[in-house]
């Protein structure tokens, strides 16, 4: 009877190791499949993040074409320029943003 318990014992011991294999196996197998699945959600964050800005710097130029449009009065830049103290720069793009209403243009300024 010993003898057949001894065989029972290794079938069991067998049967644990391969258990234990199996296990190790599954997890080293999820950790590949987790990592392809992070790497593939990398990429299209990275693809997403690319066409957002590519949509953001579209839309700005589209904006500052529009603002090139807007017709305005050299005068009225020198005026807010020397009055608010301001650079001609920030005069100009302001009235061009209030399409070209001077009035306008200095309330927002002023606020």
């Amino acid at each position: 009877m010993e003898v057949g318990d001894d065989g029972v014992d290794r079938l069991v011991e067998d049967s644990k190791d391969l258990q234990q294999q199996s296990k190790a196996l599954d997890k080293l197998t999820d950790h590949v499949e987790d990592r392809q699945l992070d790497l593939s959600r990398v990429q299209e964050a990275m693809a997403s993040i690319a066409a957002s800005s590519e949509a953001d710097w579209n839309a700005m130029r589209m904006r500052e074409k529009e603002l090139a449009a807007v017709k305005i009065n050299a005068a009225d830049v020198d005026i807010i320029a020397n009055e608010l103290e301001l650079d001609k720069k920030v005069a100009e793009r302001t009235l061009r943003e209030h399409k070209g209403d001077a009035v306008a243009a200095i309330r927002h300024l002023l606020r």
